[in-house]
């Protein structure tokens, strides 16, 4: 009864730190730590969620939720006989925990779909340009940059980004790509989507999605100021904006119009960093919620 009561709250404090977190004003300054912390809340939350209600599933077992789940699977004999509570919590805990699994495999496999459609139609309609070697050319006017990701990761701008931007914004704007390739982005915002597939009515769940968008496009602006100057990544930005730059397609990373005024703001006026022990604490924070729940899982309280 303990564990679930102590799975149950970690799955509170999850829910309230991810509402309270949307709000919080120091993401921009450190958006990779910002990263990391909703990643924490998220894996958290899901395996607290779903831990508590097989919890007290489990206890006529008397162990913990993966010894109880075990023993169940193998048909073992509870200490105590079931009741409707406890089969309903075990049938509502698997169901759950099913959802997100199925979900986040689901999206998975649309991505690797929709990556594998546009690489055969970018093999028809985009071609090599020496003046930007390693990089694929649409035959588009209009302006675009993006990059499919993968493990043959490919980074695409148009005819129209080539014809809008200098030299020094091109570069930009290709080192920005990479950063997305580089990090696998991708695989940061996937188990995010697939979130929001299983809880399409929540507004925490939608606000923690479109936060961490904007959070991939800061990390992928620092990443890139270290190879080429902010100023010509924000002019970039500015131009994408006002130009009504294509987006990127389904399930590939592009540039981004996610807050372009402060992306931009923060690339020509750079927030100071947070402190060392700011920075330390919210990693503290990342690695008790990461274990904590899986602990939690294991154990019998």
């Amino acid at each position: 009864m303990i564990t679930a009561a102590a799975l149950a709250t970690l799955a509170t404090a999850c829910a309230v730190g991810s509402w309270r977190f949307t709000r919080a004003g120091w993401t921009s300054r450190a958006p990779r730590l910002a990263i990391i912390l909703w990643q924490s809340l998220g894996v958290s939350w899901g395996l607290a969620t779903t831990g508590a209600m097989l919890a007290y599933a489990v206890q006529p077992y008397g162990s913990g939720v993966l010894h109880g789940l075990i023993a169940f699977a193998r048909g073992e004999t509870p200490a105590q006989a079931w009741d409707p509570l406890h089969v309903l919590a075990l049938i509502a805990g698997l169901t759950a925990l099913a959802v997100l699994i199925a979900v986040l495999l689901t999206a998975g496999v649309q991505a690797l779909r929709a990556r594998r459609r546009h690489r055969m139609l970018l093999a028809l309609i985009s071609h090599d340009d020496p003046g930007v070697p390693g990089v694929r050319v649409l035959a588009h006017p209009s302006a675009a940059a993006y990059c499919v990701p993968g493990l043959r990761s490919q980074v695409v701008v148009s005819e129209g980004a080539l014809k809008l931007l200098s030299e020094g914004e091109l570069d930009a704007v290709l080192a920005h790509e990479a950063a997305h390739v580089r990090e696998r982005h991708d695989l940061v915002l996937l188990p995010f989507a697939a979130l929001r597939r299983a809880l399409p009515w929540s507004k925490v769940v939608a606000d923690a999605q479109a936060q961490v968008e904007l959070l991939i496009e800061m990390a992928a602006d620092d990443r890139a100021r270290r190879y080429c100057s902010p100023r010509r990544l924000a002019t970039a930005l500015l131009r994408f904006g006002t130009a009504g730059a294509m987006p990127a397609p389904h399930g590939m990373m592009g540039l981004g119009a996610h807050n372009v005024m402060a992306r931009v703001d923060r690339l020509i006026k750079p927030a100071p960093e947070l402190a060392a022990t700011v920075r330390y604490g919210f990693v503290a924070l990342s690695v008790t919620l990461l274990t904590s729940a899986p602990i939690l899982w294991v154990v019998q309280l």
